[in-house]
């Protein structure tokens, strides 16, 4: 399956402005609701909603979920950030923590 069939498949955005990735009190990444991020906001979205977290098991069903793009940022680190994160994840296990930053009304 495509990414963009996969990103089909999830659950809609439109309600938030961005997600924060929290380790601790610590911002770790930002991710815009725009063009160019709001697909990685959505997995992270789906991710937390199903999670509760990231967490190393969250981290390998969104490299699944990246479809060909986890691929394509295994072969390029530094082009997918979004991804690399979930890669690391994956690797180390140490959860991250997620906030929802709701879009003004």
């Amino acid at each position: 399956m495509l990414f963009a069939d996969v990103l089909a498949s999830l659950p809609l955005i439109d309600h938030l402005s961005a997600l924060e990735l929290l380790d601790g009190e610590t911002l770790v990444a930002r991710i815009e609701n725009k063009p160019g991020q709001a697909g990685s906001v959505r997995v992270y979205h789906a991710l937390y909603q199903e999670f509760g977290a990231i967490n190393a098991v969250a981290a390998a069903k969104g490299l699944r979920l990246y479809a060909e793009h986890s691929s394509d940022a295994q072969a390029f680190p530094g082009k997918h950030p979004n991804i690399d994160r979930l890669i690391a994840l994956a690797e180390n296990g140490k959860p991250l923590a997620v906030k929802l930053i709701n879009a003004k009304v």
